[in-house]
């Protein structure tokens, strides 16, 4: 995974402006991602930043499941790990630190969960690719992306690259000031 040509990728300090119970009331993680998840699954949740959405994921696959909560910095995942530990979660969360070239995950999965970041990639085709190299037969990607970073122009290419690779556009879930794909591989 690469970092986008502007160099920004969301500094770990900044995640606890908006990382808060308040926002359970826009982004509420159950809501958002229990159509798409089951028991038993194992899921990524790329980008996971402290965790916020890894927690639920982890709730949702229960005891028998796994998310691989993937993310650059170490102080995300840090973060992420105290969380976890906290609320009991920590058998069922893996975190993954990824390279800046890679994801670096072998594992086959279920499904992938990705909010607010594919915009921080620059090399969108490979970080895609890869993606749809993770997840199982009729795996599902899940792109969440904020109307304030990302024109509908640039989600439609995002769209278009996704299709290009091989996935299959099957839904745009509404998700609260955001434009979102579930895309099938």
């Amino acid at each position: 995974m690469v970092q986008n040509e502007s160099n920004f990728t969301c500094p770990w300090w900044l995640l606890f402006t908006f990382d808060n119970p308040m926002r359970k009331l826009i982004h509420n993680p159950n809501r958002i991602l229990r159509p798409y998840v089951n028991a038993g699954n194992k899921v990524m949740d790329i980008g996971c930043g402290m965790g916020y959405f890894s927690l639920e994921l982890a709730r949702l696959v229960g005891p028998n499941g796994k998310v691989i909560a993937a993310d650059l910095q170490p102080e995300m995942l840090a973060g992420l790990e105290k969380r976890s530990n906290k609320a009991g979660l920590q058998s069922v969360i893996q975190p993954h630190l990824c390279t800046p070239k890679m994801i670096g995950v072998t594992e086959p999965l279920d499904m992938i969960f990705a909010f607010w970041m594919v915009h921080e990639v620059s090399d969108r085709t490979a970080f895609m690719q890869e993606l749809y190299s993770l997840l199982k037969p009729d795996g599902i990607l899940f792109i969440v992306e904020p109307i304030i970073h990302v024109t509908r122009k640039n989600f439609e290419t995002t769209l278009d690259l996704g299709c290009e690779i091989g996935f299959s556009e099957i839904s745009h879930p509404q998700v609260a000031i955001s434009r979102s794909v579930i895309f099938l591989k």
